[in-house]
């Protein structure tokens, strides 16, 4: 197989990531797959999911969260305010339920992954610190949702 093949190979393949039967997750179509961005993928779908690392179910209620320390949630079904920004930073409405939450994590997580940008420093940082912020603001509602308190 020449360069010319292996050339046209490798664009008909990024073409196909971004075509509009694009889908995200193990090797999304990709004719040369990546081992450790799948492994990322899997591991993000598992801890989404709410699997634990043995690959089995955690222990959850019908909404997905944990059943200990549910009870002070039990009546409280908006949130306080102080979890508004946290919404924000998910760029979704206020109250918004626990399913909208999860997609709008994951999506944007995967949109701003620090390995996504890894070629140039500058950007590479920048996805650092928006990633950590998504990660905490998801962080605090889910606890909100587990416990019934706020931070």
């Amino acid at each position: 197989m020449g360069i010319f093949d292996r050339l046209g190979d490798v664009i008909r393949s990024y073409l196909n990531d971004t075509g509009p039967g694009f889908t995200a997750g193990p090797s999304m179509g990709r004719r040369y797959a990546d081992p450790d961005l799948d492994a990322a993928y899997e591991e993000l779908d598992d801890f989404l999911e709410g699997k634990d690392k043995a690959g089995g179910r955690a222990d959850t209620g019908e909404n997905g969260f944990s059943h200990e320390g549910n009870a002070g949630n039990a009546g409280s079904k908006t949130p306080p305010e102080s979890l508004r920004g946290d919404f924000d930073a998910l760029g979704l409405p206020f109250g918004a339920s626990a399913e909208e939450c999860k997609a709008a994590y994951k999506k944007l997580l995967k949109l701003h992954h620090p390995d996504r940008h890894a070629g140039h420093e500058g950007n590479m940082k920048k996805a650092t610190e928006k990633s950590a912020r998504i990660n905490a603001a998801y962080d605090r509602i889910e606890k909100w949702r587990a416990t019934g308190k706020a931070e």
